[in-house]
C-alpha cells in the first residue's frame, strides 16, 4: 500500500497531531510548524517579541539545567515553580511579567519533541502569531507541492500517555492554515481550516 495516503502527498499543506504525526510527515516536508497554543508556542512568541533567543529542550528534568548552563541561558521552570529566583516559566502570562533575558531554555516534552522531528526550518505557531506565521511561510515559498509544509497540532496527553486532541491546538493550526491563501491543502488540512472557520468566537472557545 502506498504511504501517500497518510503522509498526505502530494499536497502543499499537510496537517497531523503530536510527535508521531510530526515524525511521519517531517521527512517529506520542507518546513514544519509546531502549534501548542496554551503553553509552548505561545510562550515562544512572547519571549521572541522581547528579543530573547529561545532554546527548546525536550525534557523537563535535571538535564535541562545542564543544557541551559551550557548555552549560557536562563531556564524556564514549571508554572507552579516560578518565583523571584526563577521568574521564567512556560506560562505566557508569567513570561510577560518576567525580567528580560537574552537567552532562555524552554523545556517542553511535547512541543520541543515535535520541533526536534524536523532538521530543517521549524517555526512556532499559535493564535497570537497565526497570520504572521502564515504570511512568512508564503513569502518563503512554503505550502506548494515542491516545498510542502506540515502543520502539527501538539495536543495533550491522557493519563495513560495516549494523545488527547486539543481544541485550542486544532484552532491554532486552522488559523495558520487560513493565512496560507490559495495553498494546496490536504483533506486533513482542509478539515482543520473548516473547523477554524466554523468557530465563531475562537477566543471564547479556547478560554471557556
Amino acid at each position: 500500500m502506498s504511504r501517500g495516503w497518510y503522509t498526505q502527498e502530494p499536497y502543499g499543506v499537510r496537517f497531523e497531531w503530536g510527535p508521531t504525526g510530526a515524525a511521519t510527515l517531517a521527512p517529506g516536508t520542507a518546513c514544519l510548524v509546531v502549534v501548542d497554543v496554551l503553553s509552548f508556542t505561545t510562550s515562544v512568541t512572547v519571549a521572541v517579541e522581547t528579543g530573547t533567543d529561545v532554546f527548546p529542550y525536550r525534557w523537563r528534568d535535571p538535564s535541562a539545567a545542564t543544557f541551559a548552563e551550557a548555552n549560557q541561558a536562563k531556564l524556564a521552570v514549571g508554572r507552579g515553580a516560578a518565583g523571584p529566583q526563577a521568574p521564567w516559566s512556560l506560562s505566557p502570562a508569567a513570561l510577560r511579567r518576567a525580567p528580560f533575558t537574552p537567552r532562555l531554555v524552554l523545556p517542553s516534552p511535547n512541543g520541543s519533541t515535535i520541533a526536534a522531528a524536523h532538521p530543517g526550518p521549524t517555526i512556532a505557531g499559535c493564535l497570537r502569531n497565526a497570520t504572521a506565521a502564515g504570511h512568512w511561510l508564503v513569502r518563503q515559498g512554503f505550502g506548494t507541492t515542491e516545498r510542502p509544509v506540515a502543520i502539527i497540532a501538539a495536543g495533550e496527553r491522557w493519563p495513560d500517555g495516549s494523545l488527547r486532541p486539543a481544541l485550542e491546538d486544532l484552532l491554532g493550526a486552522g488559523a495558520v492554515i487560513a493565512a496560507l491563501h490559495d495553498s494546496q491543502l490536504s483533506p486533513e488540512a482542509a478539515a482543520t481550516l473548516a473547523c477554524f472557520q466554523a468557530t465563531g468566537d475562537v477566543a471564547a472557545a479556547v478560554v471557556r
